[in-house]
């Protein structure tokens, strides 16, 4: 039996997402409402809930809970300083050999808040997840934004 194996491009294995967001919010509104929507807010452009969670703290998780016990492990909160960086590495959404790191770094902006995100991973990334991903990450930021912005309004009393 004869096997070959062909290794892909060091390109091919890499992906690198970057956003700026731009937040109608204070600092540590826009904080709060990113978590919100990373964890029990979070759903899929489809309107499905995720059931995401996640551990606002150096070592927690980040994971889908589906109930008795059953769910998918994302990642592991790396470093945390409220209300400026969240930082989170592991495979995310994808259920084969790859590592994520996933960034928000916050700052303020005038009245606002600047979001700078940065998602960069390695590994055997699908087809499917490499065009997927920047859509997908483009709705749970715009969610974040507008769930700030209206969280902002109501605590002005606007």
């Amino acid at each position: 039996m004869t096997a070959t194996a062909q290794a892909p491009a060091i390109d091919d294995l890499m992906l690198n997402v970057t956003e700026d967001i731009h937040v109608d919010a204070p600092i540590e509104i826009a904080f709060e409402a990113l978590l919100d929507q990373l964890g029990p807010s979070n759903e899929t452009p489809e309107g499905v809930k995720m059931s995401l969670k996640i551990e606002a703290w150096p070592g927690g998780r980040w994971y889908r809970d589906l109930g008795d016990g059953d769910g998918h492990f994302w990642a592991v909160v790396q470093a945390i300083k409220k209300p400026t960086l969240l930082e989170m590495n592991g495979p995310l959404f994808m259920s084969y050999p790859v590592v994520s790191n996933v960034q928000y770094r916050l700052s303020e902006e005038g009245e606002g808040t600047l979001i700078k995100f940065r998602h960069s991973a390695f590994g055997l990334i699908s087809e499917e997840h490499r065009k997927g991903v920047v859509k997908g990450w483009g709705y749970i930021h715009e969610n974040a934004r507008k769930r700030a912005a209206a969280a902002a309004a109501k605590k002005s009393g606007k």
